[in-house]
């Protein structure tokens, strides 16, 4: 049945406020699934499971799914939709405000995959990179613009590209039409997976000492790092200066021209601590 079909069943319209745009097309959803490399072996947690049409297609290659809805009148659907699935187990909530460890103990590896509403996708990213446990592999649908970003290489870099290539290795696994999805979206979207480091790419001795120096750096952007960091660090603009040389990085520089251990360096050189 059509999502539009199967929402009228219900009586019910899509949320804009919630950014539900439903995807249905099935050839789609199964290179989602694909790219997550699934067996009975893993648990997956999908956010924002909508109709069901993902969790269906998960539920049939994983031991065990996870499904975590915020809109409480999509439950009757989705419970009607997944009945006969005792591998699935729903729950109305807030995925930014649940405790990750509360779905998996510390210790549990498992896996995301979403098709995530766009106006979360950032803090939902930075949620399960950041948390503990954090999933060995996230599979997700974002717009493409915010794949492209996540993807960039230095010239274009981001601090939204900064933090989850210091967590994983991300890459575009699919490109989806807007037609793909019910209420058509204004954008086109992506399909990204992003693959966890054991280990971050550079070695830091503290995580949020590094994102403090980037964070200041890409606070104004547009300027030159000697200017940006100055700003945001409150330190002299000598200092500054007098730690980029010694990072090897030009001070005339733009943040999104940097790579991660050049961020590094400047932090070591900076001598920032938290």
């Amino acid at each position: 049945m059509s999502a539009r079909k199967l929402l009228a069943q219900y009586g019910l319209e899509p949320k804009k406020g919630l950014g539900q745009n439903f995807l249905t097309d099935e050839g789609v959803l199964g290179k989602i699934v694909a790219a997550a490399e699934l067996s009975l072996d893993d648990a997956v947690l999908e956010v924002g499971p909508g109709l069901g049409h993902l969790t269906r297609l998960l539920a049939r290659q994983a031991g065990r799914v996870i499904a975590v809805e915020l809109d409480g009148r999509l439950l009757p659907i989705l419970h009607d939709q997944l009945a006969g699935y005792d591998n699935v187990e729903l729950i109305q909530g807030d995925i930014l405000e649940l405790f990750l460890s509360s779905l998996f103990p510390l210790s549990s590896e498992y896996k995301v995959v979403a098709n995530l509403p766009f106006y979360i996708t950032s803090a939902v990213l930075r949620r399960f990179l950041t948390g503990e446990p954090s999933p060995i592999r996230m599979v997700v649908t974002v717009q493409r613009e915010v794949a492209q970003r996540i993807t960039a290489q230095p010239g274009d870099m981001s601090l939204l590209a900064v933090g989850v290539q210091f967590y994983g290795r991300p890459r575009v696994v699919a490109r989806i039409k807007a037609g793909a999805f019910y209420p058509r979206p204004e954008v086109n979207s992506a399909v990204v997976r992003i693959d966890r480091h054991p280990t971050p790419p550079v070695k830091v001795s503290d995580a949020e000492a590094f994102f403090t120096v980037v964070r200041a750096g890409f606070a104004q952007r547009r300027k030159q790092l000697r200017n940006s960091l100055t700003a945001g660090l409150r330190r002299p603009q000598a200092t500054i200066v007098a730690a980029l040389k010694a990072a090897g990085v030009d001070p005339r520089r733009r943040p999104e021209t940097l790579s991660l251990p050049e961020w590094a360096a400047i932090m070591y050189q900076l001598r920032i601590e938290n």
